[in-house]
């Protein structure tokens, strides 16, 4: 019975953390992503844009973001070639909401979890500007694997992280009880 209560009470954590924090990134998007007289992409992914355009630039390539004129995205235009497009979900806050979640979860101490959700949501946050920053180079380069790239590679990364940080969460600074 003990044993139904500790997943019960999980559960509950990780939904109702999952719930408040998409409903505060579902406002702060309704509040800053423009659709109307014109469209533009909210502080959060233009940020991703910006820091993906400045890593490319770095390593040596001609990278321009343009704001979509007809959805709310980001252009990823590589040497005068339009490779990608940012769109809200590409930003990572989605992945970080649930990373957060999950942490708060499984309990640990006040201090290691806030420690956690802030290093591990900007691990993530800057991993996902180098994943972008890859993939568009990919697509830019081998443009045949754009489909491959996207919908398989890239998010593996992601979630590889994201579940990787959970893992070494649990083993090391979760209190579970055995």
């Amino acid at each position: 019975m003990q044993s139904n209560k500790s997943v019960i009470y999980f559960l509950i954590k990780f939904f109702g953390t999952y719930a408040l924090l998409f409903v505060l990134y579902a406002w702060y998007l309704q509040k800053y992503q423009i659709k109307e007289p014109f469209f533009a992409c909210a502080p959060i992914t233009q940020n991703v844009a910006n820091g993906t355009q400045k890593l490319l630039n770095l390593v040596g390539y001609n990278v321009l973001m343009q704001q979509h004129t007809k959805e709310v995205s980001i252009n990823v235009i590589v040497n005068n070639k339009p490779v990608a497009r940012i769109i809200e979900g590409c930003n990572a806050i989605s992945i970080i909401i649930l990373y957060i979640s999950f942490i708060i979860a499984f309990k640990g101490s006040f201090k290691n979890t806030i420690l956690f959700i802030i290093g591990g949501s900007l691990l993530i946050y800057y991993f996902n500007i180098v994943r972008i920053a890859v993939i568009s180079i990919a697509i830019y380069e081998y443009p045949v694997y754009e489909k491959t790239l996207h919908e398989v590679v890239f998010p593996l990364l992601i979630y590889g992280l994201t579940f990787l940080l959970w893992f070494i969460w649990v083993k090391k600074f979760a209190s579970l009880k055995k």
